[in-house]
């Protein structure tokens, strides 16, 4: 992607002094959180031996020889998450059962003694390759529980745990999230003995040193965890962000595993941080594979609901898509992601405000560089900006003939900070304007379900404490009787 910049671009109009770019409003984006943040979608892959035991969280003791993919097709679940739409992948190459997708060299417990491949085979190293040959970014989980490991809770198994993370980040190409679970201690069969191990999350893992290691092997990694650093979790596992969704944060008193969910769910408008949410959520009941629940794959129509709940409130989408024990996605899974595929590119394949003409309060100068068109070019890099003094301002978009819509979309220039607080949206009517929208957050995208208006002109009303920068508006159908 073309580089997105802070600083004024550009020569004068006309043998004018050409307008500086807004300073920044509050915290911004890192280039690797901007990258993550406005990807949006990515999939969760859950696999592992749970997937042949028929479980949710394995116990620690299952043996190597369960995990047994009859037809591992990496480029098969790549080539769906590629029609889904999704820009991603984050592979969990070890759960909490302990047992590594990879042959670590730090355990036994791994693929090298299941009789997949003669114990020659790598997931990791497939599914990397795959996401690469199909331009998808990779990411690890690397559960800091372990079931099986008989050093968990003492200090040795925090070494343990970074030697296991640095063959991830070492060996396999670059890494685009790391993904901290916050789930930790209790029942398990650590070193072949069944017992109760508890820990204090706040303090035993050490999160500082585990942080600056990834930043060294992976400095263009985001690390997701409760409270980041790079993005958070939303609170929840149904994936839907709040609204509003703020992409800033304060961690102070928190803790990955320890961590208020509503704090995580809203964000906080004035934190000392960015660290947007990140929502994960399952396109089944469970996150790993069950057969039992082939009849309970989300709908299309569910699909696109979450999408306008996460993406459409400014945070980012993490669908689990779990493998099946062939190693492959299954056929239900698949329907339903080209069900929601369909809904999305038929809703978005046209703004109808793409030739409307545009009249804004304030413009930043006379260059084209801060110009109102730049909200219809189609480029995420342009943006429209306001006079510094202009924090409360509208702009207006007159269609020539009515249109009808009801979807609304808006994103805001991230690089310059999430600067409106509140937005408004009213259309012409009987010769006078009337509300149809209105709400708190833009952020990275905004998606309103407006209901069906049909207007030859709307306006566009913003507030926050600066002047705004938008890179876009768009006004779309939603098919009916999805």
């Amino acid at each position: 992607m073309k580089c997105l910049v802070m600083a004024a671009l550009g020569a004068s109009l006309a043998g004018l002094p050409a307008a500086e770019a807004p300073m920044p409003y509050g915290p911004v984006p890192t280039t690797a959180q901007l990258i993550r943040q406005t990807n949006e979608f990515y999939g969760f892959i859950h696999f592992t031996v749970n997937t042949f035991t028929d479980k949710e969280w394995g116990e620690g003791d299952e043996a190597e020889a369960v995990f047994q993919p009859e037809n591992f097709d990496p480029a098969q679940i790549v080539r769906v998450a590629q029609e889904a739409g999704m820009r991603g992948l984050v592979l969990t190459c070890k759960h909490h059962d302990g047992f590594c997708l990879w042959p670590s060299a730090f355990t036994e417990h791994s693929v090298k003694h299941s009789p997949w491949k003669n114990g020659q085979g790598d997931v990791v190293r497939e599914l990397a390759d795959a996401c690469r040959d199909g331009g998808l970014r990779f990411g690890v989980y690397l559960s800091p529980w372990d079931r099986h490991d008989g050093r968990y809770g003492t200090p040795a198994y925090l070494t343990y745990y970074r030697q296991q993370l640095r063959e991830l980040l070492s060996n396999y190409g670059p890494i685009s999230e790391v993904w901290f679970d916050g789930a930790n201690g209790g029942s398990g069969f650590y070193g072949g003995r069944r017992e109760e191990r508890r820990i204090d999350n706040r303090t035993y893992y050490d999160w500082p040193h585990t942080w600056a290691m990834v930043r060294e092997l992976q400095p263009g990694a985001v690390m997701f965890s409760d409270v980041g650093p790079g993005v958070r979790w939303v609170g929840n596992e149904a994936g839907q962000a709040g609204d509003p969704c703020w992409n800033v944060f304060d961690p102070d008193g928190q803790a990955p595993g320890h961590a208020d969910s509503r704090l995580l769910n809203q964000g906080m408008r004035h934190g000392k941080e960015w660290i947007p949410a990140e929502c994960d959520v399952s396109i089944r009941p469970g996150w790993f594979y069950h057969a039992s629940e082939d009849h309970a794959v989300k709908t299309p129509a569910q699909l696109v609901d979450l999408y306008y709940a996460s993406i459409g409130r400014g945070a980012s989408l993490l669908l689990n898509v779990p493998p099946d024990r062939r190693g492959q996605i299954h056929a239900a899974d698949e329907e339903a992601l080209r069900g929601f595929r369909h809904i999305i590119d038929a809703t978005f394949a046209e703004n109808l405000a793409r030739d409307a003409r545009v009249r804004a309060d304030s413009v930043r100068g006379p260059e084209k560089q801060f110009a109102a068109e730049n909200l219809l070019d189609g480029d995420r890099e342009t943006y429209w900006a306001a006079a510094d003094t202009a924090t409360n301002t509208a702009v207006e978009f007159d269609f020539g003939h009515p249109i009808s819509f009801n979807v609304i979309r808006l994103r805001e220039y991230l690089p310059l900070g999430q600067r409106v607080d509140t937005y408004g949206l009213d259309q012409w009517s009987q010769g006078a304007w009337v509300e149809v929208a209105k709400g708190s957050g833009i952020g990275n995208c905004r998606l309103i379900r407006s209901g069906w208006v049909k207007t030859e002109r709307v306006k566009l009303r913003l507030a926050g404490p600066a002047c705004p920068a938008l890179s876009e508006f768009g006004l779309f159908v939603e098919p009916v009787g999805k």
